[in-house]
């Protein structure tokens, strides 16, 4: 059997990607980073482990996204904005339950309302 142990995002600048997954998903580190590396953790202990690996030296986005739930859609994308999430221009189905941003790297994920 297995199971997601932490996922693992490439980045430019390692600083900004912690601070901003860190107050997007209420996590923290869970140990000073490396130079290269960090390791965010739920700040309630509950959930899987996020890790940032800096030296990504493109511009273009990753192929990779998550997505995160919520109940409370409108609110949440409007505060992962004031956080230096952008919106991505997306073609939208009529009946989309997602919005798609952007982290302050380029990488994208959507808010799903649940």
């Amino acid at each position: 059997m297995l199971k997601i142990g932490a996922i693992v995002w490439g980045v430019r600048d390692l600083q900004r990607s912690v601070t901003f997954w860190s107050e997007a998903l209420t996590y923290k580190l869970r140990r000073e980073p490396d130079v290269d590396f960090s390791i965010l953790v739920p700040k309630d202990g509950e959930g899987i482990q996020r890790s940032l690996n800096a030296g990504v030296t493109k511009d273009k986005p990753k192929r990779h996204h998550m997505d995160l739930f919520t109940y409370e859609q409108a609110g949440e994308v409007e505060r992962l904005l004031s956080l230096g999430a952008t919106r991505v221009n997306w073609n939208y189905e009529p009946d989309a339950d997602y919005t798609v941003l952007a982290d302050p790297d380029g990488n994208t994920f959507c808010v799903v309302q649940v």
